[in-house]
């Protein structure tokens, strides 16, 4: 869709940097289970987060080698299984731009929040990958000076590198893949839902509740695969899609009752299809399984309006609005905190998205 075998550096230039902080995002309507080169089976939705980030910096400077050189620093360190990760992607990325094998890269990169802990770490960090990769093609060739084209296309190199990336490129609510009531949706990149999204859902809060920050046992590219051939994949993939009709539906009219029976199920069916694969896999942990009851039972007992979702892992993310954040917040200190059923927790909200960091 997008090689430009014309992206091609006619001469030397002085070193520059760019650098983009880009944040994680939590899906409400889940993907899991993909085809081709990064197409997802089913759309998804998602909230864009606003503290759990990585920021991303690349030096580039002008090279006659001929081929891809990199140098990673991840949270100051060294990480050579995500520097073969990165490599493996820049590659794969030659036909979108072949300048890359013109250009010798340093490629710094830290989180905010756990790495591989199933908090969407890969989302971020592919999404500010793709978007210094997207600001050094604009510099150099002045192609991407419309907005819309910018992300766009930011959205569809992120893709590549982990579909949930494709969202990480907007702010607020974000779809990925084609829903035919959404006229601009795709498989290719994301979409940002601008419109007809109630008041209820304008500040929305997640509390990142942190069970462990253990890299997670399965990663979600082999669970990705153990989708093809699942006992339960065809009904899996229409179970997203009458969700997500009745999520739209919801943050359209405002209620927020049916917002929470959708995004719990939707958490629950994720971590059911892994259960229930051919080589299955448990990544809830005992303490993830407690705090679900607790929120269950505060939110019945004190008519609170929360709710759960979960990613890959056992962390659990607690969704609520801005009138009750003192309330919740008691609750994550005075109960999962003080008892022990959390490690640690991040204190997040939903994003603008990303942003360009001037150094």
């Amino acid at each position: 869709m997008y090689s430009n075998p014309e992206l091609v550096l006619k001469g030397a230039f002085l070193e520059s940097s760019i650098c983009w902080q880009s944040p994680s995002n939590i899906a409400l309507i889940k993907y899991w289970g993909k085809y081709g080169i990064q197409l997802p089976q089913n759309p998804s939705l998602s909230i864009t987060l606003n503290n759990a980030v990585t920021k991303t910096k690349v030096t580039y400077a002008y090279s006659t080698t001929g081929k891809i050189e990199t140098q990673l620093v991840f949270n100051d360190g060294e990480a050579p299984l995500f520097h073969e990760k990165i490599n493996v992607f820049l590659k794969s990325i030659l036909p979108i731009f072949p300048f890359l094998s013109q250009l010798k890269m340093t490629i710094e990169s830290s989180n905010t929040f756990p790495h591989s802990a199933g908090i969407a770490s890969s989302a971020s960090a592919m999404s500010a990958l793709a978007l210094c990769l997207c600001s050094i093609e604009n510099k150099l060739f002045s192609s991407l000076s419309n907005a819309s084209d910018f992300f766009n296309k930011a959205s569809y190199v992120a893709r590549l590198g982990s579909g949930s990336a494709s969202r990480s490129v907007y702010g607020g609510l974000v779809l990925w893949g084609k829903y035919d009531e959404i006229n601009e949706s795709s498989n290719e990149f994301a979409v940002p839902l601008r419109e007809n999204i109630h008041p209820n859902f304008a500040t929305l809060h997640d509390a990142i509740l942190i069970v462990s920050d253990q890299e997670k046992k399965v990663s979600s590219t082999k669970g990705h695969s153990l989708m093809h051939g699942h006992p339960f994949e065809k009904a899996r993939f229409e179970q997203a899609r009458a969700n997500m009709k009745v999520l739209l539906s919801a943050l359209k009219d405002g209620d927020i009752p049916q917002f929470i029976e959708v995004v719990e199920n939707e958490a629950l069916s994720l971590h059911a299809m892994m259960m229930t694969s051919k080589e299955s896999f448990l990544l809830m942990e005992p303490a993830t399984i407690h705090i679900i009851d607790k929120i269950r039972f505060f939110r019945k007992e004190n008519k609170v309006d929360i709710c759960f979702t979960l990613d890959a892992g056992p962390n659990i993310h607690l969704i609520y609005s801005e009138k009750d954040k003192h309330h919740v917040k008691g609750f994550i200190k005075n109960d999962l905190l003080k008892n022990g059923l959390i490690k640690n927790w991040i204190d997040d909200c939903v994003g603008d998205g990303p942003k360009i960091i001037k150094e």
